[in-house]
């Protein structure tokens, strides 16, 4: 599924790679911006409040360590990622103070980088009060309610129980089994595989396709890559 919601950054000197990257992450992200140095970089930034940055050390005008230490004297919240070649080991260790998810080394696995940009992005939607299944569509944690923009979707109790429930570990399966006992645990009502897959079914009219999908042999889950 393409994140509607996440604004990613890539800073590269080397066009080749730029475009190369670029082109790869918008397989997951609607929004990906792009910039040829530090300066041109830190621009963007403040501009469009990336939630994750993908930067190279050595740049003109202004260094991806440099950029890395402005960002961070506004903000520590944005996940920044650094690529490096080998001869910039040195360079890393003056960095750990500055709040880096992690580096990658050139040239770049991109099945490596795509493991690190869903983590980065499940843990952001994992501390976010908001959790956006398309692009004004969201489950609100502090307010246990969905929203399209402003205006309220209307759950009935146990679909909002549900909604809570796989909001908890998004891209996480719960079996029936398990949605049964926690939506049903101070009832004694039996067991039943078909109160959870009709409840399942009277969730999915409300929200985005697919945003409910069943993994085989585990359960059901909330998808939002």
């Amino acid at each position: 599924m393409l994140n509607e919601n996440i604004h990613i950054l890539v800073a590269e000197d080397e066009e080749e790679l730029r475009e190369y990257l670029v082109e790869y992450l918008q397989l997951f992200f609607k929004y990906v911006h792009s910039a040829k140095c530090g300066q041109e970089a830190y621009k963007i930034y403040l501009e469009k409040k990336p939630a994750i940055i993908l930067s190279d050390i050595n740049m003109p005008n202004m260094d991806g360590l440099s950029m890395i230490s402005l960002i961070r004297q506004r903000d520590e919240q944005t996940k920044i990622i650094v690529m490096s070649a080998y001869s910039d080991k040195e360079k890393l260790l003056s960095a750990i103070e500055l709040n880096l998810i992690t580096y990658l080394v050139k040239p770049i696995k991109l099945e490596t980088l795509k493991e690190i940009i869903l983590n980065t992005v499940e843990s952001i939607n994992a501390t976010s009060n908001k959790i956006y299944l398309h692009e004004n569509i969201y489950w609100d944690r502090d307010k246990h309610a969905l929203f399209n923009g402003a205006k309220q979707i209307i759950l009935k109790d146990k679909e909002s129980m549900l909604m809570e429930l796989l909001c908890t570990k998004v891209n996480s399966a719960f079996s029936t089994e398990n949605i049964f006992y926690k939506l049903y645990q101070n009832s004694e009502k039996e067991y039943s595989e078909y109160a959870i897959t009709s409840l399942v079914k009277r969730l999915r009219t409300k929200l985005p396709k697919n945003s409910i999908q069943n993994e085989y042999g585990s359960g059901y889950k909330i998808t939002l890559h």
